[in-house]
């Protein structure tokens, strides 16, 4: 067993080759394998079936890690996601707040323009003002303003939009107003129509889509499509600033008023801002001042003055007929005085008085008449027309 075991292990130790030939063998089977992978492609389906096998073996060992980076990548992808969901629901929150606060100042911005547009001439400032509250019930129809005595609001106050007329102010707080539409029933609106000139008065029907007409005769000139302006009356109003426009027109012959309706102009049910107007006083199509209740105005205008006539001529005395006589232009105070007088002196015949029976009667005494033969006081008056 020594012998085979010393010469088992001389064979592997003599029999082995060299270092130096055992790498030129395998650097020359290394070109030949090369050559012929490059040439006739030989060893592809051996690299195929070789990876094949590899694979499962490579999955096995990377698998373990790679699960690792896997749970941890997820973790790490969750949480990102939850907070970027969370980042980008606040930012599509204030998104949605600006752009509504956008479209909100944008159309705040389009009523302003509308409104400074649509300021009427006789304007000599106005102020826009917001709606806080507004009462559109069938017996009260009110709007509540922002804007009050600390702003130079006062009652009575007309209040505008870019369409027409909204109504007037009633009851003035120090930082708020209450106005009445055009369309409550405790309002009216001294009115004309731009077609004909016609003037009358427009009423509110309770209803923020009509106004009545109540007062025109039933052959008057008005018919359907008629604009409505007002007239400058009541001293509220501007003239010429539209109010509503004709909708209906019914005739009855028994009824002697017509049935007229018409429409708003304003918007009175979606208006967001109004404006109290200021106007001027020396404008032509400022308000007429309103009368007082003794209808009498409670003042005039001082710039208008009567005016100086034209000097008289010198020949229009000559032209001018005589005087009549002095005793048809005299008093008839003497009359009595003579009368009495001659009543009282004696008669020249007979020696009686005569009858005191005023100038008539004494006439004749005067002209020197027989007294016996002069007829009572009674019977002598129609003889005085004769001369």
């Amino acid at each position: 067993m020594a012998a085979f075991g010393t010469g088992a292990g001389r064979p592997l130790g003599g029999r082995g080759g060299s270092a130096g030939f055992r790498f030129t063998l395998y650097a020359l089977l290394s070109v030949i394998v090369m050559y012929l992978d490059q040439r006739a492609h030989y060893l592809e389906q051996v690299r195929y079936v070789l990876q094949a096998a590899a694979y499962p073996l490579e999955l096995a060992v990377n698998s373990p890690p790679a699960a690792w980076r896997w749970v941890k990548e997820s973790l790490q992808t969750r949480e990102s996601l939850e907070a970027e969901n969370t980042r980008l629901r606040a930012n599509a929150r204030d998104l949605e707040l600006r752009a509504m606060r956008y479209e909100a100042l944008a159309r705040e911005n389009g009523e302003l323009r509308g409104l400074r547009e649509a300021v009427p001439p006789v304007a000599d400032r106005w102020l826009p003002a917001e709606i806080v509250n507004i009462q559109l019930s069938s017996l009260r129809q009110r709007l509540l303003l922002n804007r009050g005595v600390a702003n130079g609001v006062f009652k009575g106050q007309a209040v505008l939009d870019d369409k027409g007329l909204i109504g007037q102010t009633t009851h003035v707080g120090p930082w708020s107003a209450e106005v009445i539409l055009i369309t409550d029933p405790e309002h009216a609106v001294p009115v004309r129509v731009e077609r004909t000139g016609l003037r009358t008065i427009a009423v509110g029907a309770g209803d923020t889509a009509s106004l009545a007409l109540p007062y025109l005769p039933g052959n008057a000139d008005i018919k359907s499509g008629d604009l409505l302006v007002s007239s400058g009356l009541g001293g509220v109003f501007p003239e010429g600033y539209p109010v509503a426009r004709v909708t209906e027109v019914h005739r009855d012959a028994v009824q002697p008023l017509a049935q007229v309706r018409a429409a708003p102009l304003a918007h009175v049910d979606t208006d967001s801002e109004v404006m109290l107007v200021w106007f001027r006083a020396d404008h032509p199509a400022a308000p007429a001042p309103a009368a007082g209740a003794s209808g009498e105005l409670k003042g005039g205008n001082p710039a208008m003055q009567p005016q100086a006539t034209a000097p008289k001529s010198h020949a229009a005395p000559q032209a001018t007929p005589p005087a009549p006589p002095a005793p048809r232009s005299e008093p008839s105070h003497p009359l009595p005085t003579q009368a009495t007088a001659a009543a009282h002196a004696p008669a020249p015949g007979g020696g009686q008085e005569a009858p005191a029976a005023g100038a008539p009667a004494s006439a004749p005494a005067a002209a020197g008449a027989p007294a016996a033969d002069s007829p009572p006081a009674a019977a002598a008056v129609p003889g005085q027309g004769q001369p």
